[in-house]
């Protein structure tokens, strides 16, 4: 009987001496199909069929669905190891040795219990191996000869996966945008473009090497803008996109295995060419464009989002008219820390600060902090006054005193970005934005 691809095996524990009641134990992989389950089972009815013939009691039957062909895999072969070490059994039926083992790690252990004479007797389909050193040879020969099989199938796979990648198809399951065609004719592979797709995966390209896009903004695209799903109804996840826009496979060429070095020109239909890929790969490797004095903003710690939770993130926007002036815009909103699909609107930079103004009364204001700042100001006012200027007025002279509130209205307007920032570590309210609103908490 020929080795199913599961490796399945059933093995029978035996007792030569003495009858002991029988058990049977089972056990069934997810893999496992029915022809694989008949398997098993055609193995116990022969075996068993064949100790009768001998009159020889079968203890235990067990069963085993776990390829043999890598070392200390099988957890039911254990056990079986382990009651024979225990002395609960003597013997094994197997249907043939490579059931038993396919693995040097697997025989080295079953030779092993043999020598220390705790093996007494392995019975195979017309075959038996005892504590001898010829049986123990032949035994050690039908293995190994068992394992030079499966490594030869290791061989043989590899080789048929380099023969279709030099005919040019890459292994394994299509990409997105591609899809197998399922009526080519049985031993042969064509990659065909999936029509509803693979536009949509050239548009990703072409948003990230002319508009400059990022993984994230692709991702919100798909999601709301396309209702983009796989063939398998799925979402593309963030990391998914980024795997699709490195993936050379795109414009015709692979690399198989991956990281191996070794490229194949594809036979598919290229999607994409290859100077819109590397225009990609430009901008997804280059570091965010900023302009010069506008890394930082203002209000960004002060504000959380009243939808999620989440916190205020800033982006500025640049608008050029026909006559070359340049206009900046500042707008703050949601940074979906918290719920990527919060749909919290942004706002201005010139509406959140009116807003601000008007709220400043409202605000719970840490009057002592402020106060200190107030008062490092005028002093820093009176040393240049004095110092710089050589003159002292009336107003060098008088105690300070401040009206908290007007001086924080004074900053929000007229402050630069870091008295500004200043001024938002003495307060003490948490402020929302919520549908274009500030609110005070």
């Amino acid at each position: 009987m020929n080795e199913d691809a599961q490796g399945v095996a059933a093995i029978a524990v035996i007792q030569a001496v003495a009858p002991v009641r029988y058990c049977l134990y089972a056990r069934k992989s997810c893999e496992q199909d029915e022809l694989q389950a008949l398997s098993i089972d055609s193995q116990i009815k022969e075996m068993t069929e064949a100790a009768q013939r001998e009159g020889l009691e079968i203890a235990e039957v067990r069963r085993e669905s776990h390829s043999a062909k890598e070392s200390g895999q099988r957890p039911v072969f254990q056990s079986v190891v382990d009651d024979i070490r225990g002395g609960k059994f003597n013997g094994l039926i197997a249907w043939d040795p490579s059931r038993i083992s396919r693995n040097a790690g697997d025989l080295g252990r079953i030779v092993d219990l043999m020598d220390q004479g705790l093996l007494a007797d392995i019975r195979t389909h017309g075959q038996r191996f005892t504590n001898s050193p010829n049986e123990k040879f032949l035994l050690m020969i039908l293995c190994s000869q068992a394992k030079l099989e499966n490594d030869h199938k290791g061989e043989n796979v590899k080789r048929g996966l380099r023969a279709k990648c030099a005919q040019g198809w890459r292994p394994g399951v299509s990409p997105v945008g591609y899809v197998h065609d399922k009526y080519a004719d049985k031993g042969s592979k064509r990659v065909l473009l999936d029509s509803e797709r693979a536009p949509i995966v050239k548009e990703m390209f072409e948003k990230v090497a002319y508009e400059d896009w990022s993984g994230r903004r692709i991702y919100d695209w798909l999601v709301w803008e396309k209702d983009f799903r796989t063939k398998n109804n799925k979402r593309l996840a963030l990391s998914l996109i980024y795997k699709i826009l490195k993936d050379t496979y795109y414009y015709g060429a692979f690399e198989y295995p991956a990281g191996g070095g070794v490229w194949y020109e594809g036979q598919h239909d290229p999607i994409i060419t290859k100077e819109l890929y590397l225009k990609a790969q430009a901008n997804l490797q280059a570091p965010p464009r900023r302009h010069p004095g506008t890394n930082d903003f203002a209000f960004t710690r002060l504000l959380y989002c009243g939808s999620c939770g989440s916190g205020i993130c800033a982006e500025e926007k640049f608008k050029k008219q026909k006559n070359g002036t340049i206009h900046r815009y500042v707008y703050y909103h949601c940074s979906r820390g918290k719920d990527r699909n919060c749909k919290e609107g942004a706002i201005r930079e010139e509406e959140l600060l009116k807003q601000l103004l008007h709220l400043i009364d409202k605000i719970d204001i840490d009057e002592i902090g402020a106060m200190e700042k107030i008062q490092r100001e005028v002093a820093r006012y009176r040393k240049f006054s004095y110092g710089v200027l050589g003159r002292e007025t009336e107003f060098d002279k008088r105690p300070i005193e401040a009206d908290i509130r007007s001086y924080a209205k004074y900053i929000l307007a007229e402050g630069t970005k870091e008295d500004k920032r200043a001024l938002l570590d003495c307060l003490k309210s948490k402020m929302e934005l919520q549908n274009r609103t500030v609110l005070c908490g």
